[in-house]
């Protein structure tokens, strides 16, 4: 008699595990299909990967050639509302209709630096990581990016005045 109850348990645990293989099957098959998916809107399955020379070239804006300087690995210190600390890790891209972006960020480092730590002071963590505090923070520094550029160059009449057109986050993480 317990043997009888014995079998009948296991082949309950047997089905239960056909449907867990059945459900991993499945989520397999969307994994594949979804990747098959990005990698067609990609344009690397469909052909289209070959690279021009429109391609390589700088973007191009109203005023000109947009050119770019990258500002890299900046380790910040953060508050959020109830007083807690956490760091931030920023990186991003000044695009300028400037030629000389990259030489002038370079030589002023340290003054657009400083100008970024005060913009991500004033803020808490929370404000940071919503869509809407992030755009105000890329619009601020612009104008505080140009301040800065147009303060230093302001001997130098070849430099065009607010030249930063925007700003491009490549690593934003606050822990």
């Amino acid at each position: 008699m317990a043997e009888e109850n014995q079998e009948v348990k296991s082949s309950g645990g047997g089905k239960g595990l056909i449907i867990v293989l059945i459900a991993l099957v499945v989520v397999l098959l969307l994994a594949v299909v979804g990747g098959g998916y990005f990698l067609y809107s990609q344009g690397v399955l469909n052909g289209n990967n070959q690279t021009t020379q429109e391609e390589v070239k700088p973007e191009a804006s109203d005023k000109g050639d947009s050119f770019k300087a990258d500002i890299n690995d900046l380790v910040l210190n953060l508050t959020d509302s109830r007083g807690k600390e956490k760091l931030m890790k920023l990186s991003f891209s000044i695009k300028s209709t400037e030629p000389t972006i990259a030489a002038i960020v370079e030589q002023y480092k340290a003054e657009i630096i400083d100008v970024v730590i005060s913009q991500i002071s004033a803020r808490s963590s929370e404000e940071l990581l919503t869509v809407g505090g992030k755009n105000l923070l890329k619009d601020e520094l612009i104008q505080d990016i140009n301040n800065v550029i147009n303060s230093v160059t302001s001997s130098d009449s070849k430099i065009a005045r607010n030249s930063v057109q925007t700003i491009l986050f490549t690593t934003f993480v606050i822990k």
